[in-house]
Formats: C-alpha cells, structure tokens, sequence
C-alpha cells in the first residue's frame, strides 16, 4: 500500500467558551411566532403540516440550552481522529479511522444535507473493527463536504458534486488508499455515484442509499410498488421540496437566518429530519435529542448554515444524465427514504448491481434511526462489492 502523504496534518475540535456561551444567550433571547394553525395533541403526523410545531421546538430549544453537552460530542470528534488537507485551494476536513485489521478494505463515507459527519459517529468503530472477527472490516474516512463543518467554505462557484467526487480520490490517495469502495446518501450518495462512474480505477466498488435513474423511462412494466415509488419521488419534488428550491436559488437569502439564528437554524433542519424519517410524530421517536442537536449545532458553531445551502446552488439537478457506473453497485432503498427508483430503472444507470434491497424499517438517516441494522446492510452490501470485483 502507498505511504500517506505529508500534506495531511492532524486537527482537533475545540469551540470556545465564548461561542457556546453565546448560543446559549441567543436561545434565551429567541422571539417565536405563535403557535400553528394545525394544532393537534400528539402524537399524529398532522401536527407538522405547518412546519415544526411550536410545542416541539420549545422542548428542544430549552433542552439545547441546559441539558446538551457539545463538550461530550467535541470529544467523540477528537478520539476517532481528525484531520485537514487542503485540495484545490480549499481545506477539506475529515475523520479517519484505521482498522486494527491487516485485510481491511479502505471505505469513503459522504453524508448529505442537512447530515454531516454527525451521522457516522455511531457507526465508526464497528466498521473499522468489528466485535464479530467474521465480518469485513474497513480503515473509515469520513470527510466534511465542503462549506460543510470544519472544511473551508468555498470563496467562488465550482466546488459541485464532480469536482467534490475527484477530490475526494485525491484525499483517499493521500492517506495512501489508491483504490477503496464507497458509501454515501443523499449528496453523499449523488457524489458516490459519479465516483463509481468517473473514477472506476479507483473505486472497488459502491454502496449507496441514493440510485437516481436516467431520465425519461417509460413506466410500462413497473410492479404495483414500483408505481408507488415513482409517484412517491414526483410528490416530493412537486410538493415537499421548497427548500431545496430555496437553496439551488437564493442560498445566501436564507443563509444570513441560518448563520444568525439558531433557532431558524434548528427549525429549518429540525424539519426534514421530522419529515424524511420513519416515525409516526416525532424524529425522537428513533433518533435522539443529542443526535440531532450534535449534527445542529456543528453547523451552528461553524457558520456553515449558508455555505451548506450552496451545495444546491452548485449541483441541484446537475447529475449527468448520460452518466454510466459500470464498478460493482450495492443499492439500498430504505422505505421512508425521500427518492425511491425501481430496479428497473437504477439498472439503466448502475451497469452492475450486485445486490438489492429494500429494508421494512428506516429513512433518510439510517445511520442514526437505525444504526445497527445500517452497519448490517453495509456489511453485507459491500461484501458483495468486493466479491464481485475480485
């Protein structure tokens, strides 16, 4: 294996007393507005019709300010190993952790938004060194999209999804990993896919939660449940996707609330994370207070609440629709996942699927609602990755 490079030097998270002590006085201070128009006792999906009821955001404003340790979070960050390098005039952040394993296969994870490296922290350890001495084990990089965390936030358009895709096997050929699979949903699973199909000498292979279809295929011969999926993506898209709207086009608008308020901040995330899991009420009915506020309030301490939007600006709808990934391709569709593609038409995409599945539980955020299982799927997707690739 190819030595690392010097160009990467060791970092470590460490907010001031002064930042944190001024979050807690902004949520002190917070105007809200008035309760919704749709109030109904929970639990029952309908109270967040009108966005995050005022009840809810009570409860976790007050719980930011006096019950949430970030120290505690700043910690885990430290312990699994932190990292910068700068690729093209820009730092890029990431975690790296390296298996105790002399067969460990390098593995790149690339959360989306309103994720971040938050939502692999749980899953870290078991990948590098699983309990089980029979499972795949993996040397983990984690890293911060840019403008995303403590990666630098991009000063000129450009840094989209296939400029972030060849950076990121810049970044893996420096920690000395010429080839390595791929994980990734959301943005993270947009990127995966052009690495598969633009770097194939790099890439062993791909799992991802995220397998957009060319566009314009028929629906003829599409199951029942297939249907569904399809028109399940055409109502998110029609119905519930103004903020991505809002970001592809007037990021900076939105951003001077998302860098000045925590509050907005944390109702603007706080939403999709109620939206796209799979709960019957409440995203704390699978992912826990500190999850969320960990994921919050790394966005809030690094101002990256607009720099974060700017990713749609770059990249919304800019997959190319001739792009073809012909390495090994593990698919995962969770079933309260925001874009669901039948089969059929991910195939006209990814050339090589080696496995398929579609899982009874979980959404957009796996990693966090449904942790263990998540490190399963993995597992066993990319077992079938690398066997198909030898």
């Amino acid at each position: 294996m190819p030595r690392p490079t010097s160009d990467v030097q060791a970092f470590e998270a460490h907010a001031t007393d002064a930042d944190l002590d001024d979050l807690r006085a902004r949520l002190a201070a917070a105007r809200l507005p008035e309760a919704e128009t749709v109030y109904r006792d929970a639990p029952d999906p309908r109270r967040w019709e009108q966005g995050v009821p005022l009840a809810d955001l009570v409860d976790v404003v007050n719980y930011w300010r006096t019950g949430y340790n970030w120290r505690s979070f700043e910690a885990r960050l430290n312990r699994i190993g932190q990292f910068r390098t700068t690729i093209d005039d820009l730092g890029i952040h990431f975690l790296h952790r390296r298996s105790a394993r002399a067969d460990a296969t390098p593995l790149i994870l690339t959360h989306g938004w309103p994720g971040s490296i938050a939502e692999f922290i749980d899953v870290v350890d078991e990948l590098a060194d699983p309990k089980d001495p029979d499972a795949p084990a993996f040397h983990v990089v984690v890293p911060s999209l840019p403008g995303f965390g403590y990666s630098d936030k991009p000063t000129t358009t450009g840094w989209g999804t296939e400029k972030i895709a060849a950076a990121w096997v810049e970044l893996m050929g420096r920690l000395g990993y010429s080839t390595f699979a791929a994980h990734g949903g959301d943005w993270g699973g947009n990127i995966t896919t052009v690495l598969g199909g633009r770097f194939p000498e790099h890439v062993l292979g791909i799992h991802t939660l995220f397998a957009e279809a060319p566009p314009g295929l028929p629906t003829d011969g599409l199951t029942a449940a297939e249907h569904e999926w399809t028109e399940e993506t055409r109502d998110f898209w029609r119905h519930r996707a103004a903020y991505a709207k809002q970001q592809a086009t007037r990021p900076q608008t939105i951003g001077y609330s998302l860098v000045d308020s925590p509050v907005g901040l944390l109702a603007w995330i706080l939403d999709k994370f109620a939206e796209w899991s799979d709960t019957e009420d409440s995203p704390f009915e699978t992912i826990s207070r500190d999850r969320v506020l960990d994921d919050v309030t790394l966005y809030w301490l690094t101002r990256t609440g607009a720099s974060a939007a700017r990713i749609y600006y770059e990249s919304h709808n800019s997959l190319d629709p001739e792009l073809r990934v012909d390495v090994p391709s593990a698919i995962t569709m969770y079933p309260r996942d925001i874009e669901k593609y039948p089969r059929p038409w991910a195939q006209q995409r990814y050339r090589k699927i080696v496995r398929w599945n579609s899982p009874e539980t979980g959404g957009h955020f796996p990693s966090l609602e449904v942790p263990e299982y998540f490190v399963k799927d993995l597992r066993e997707g990319l077992a079938a990755v690398l066997a198909a690739d030898r």
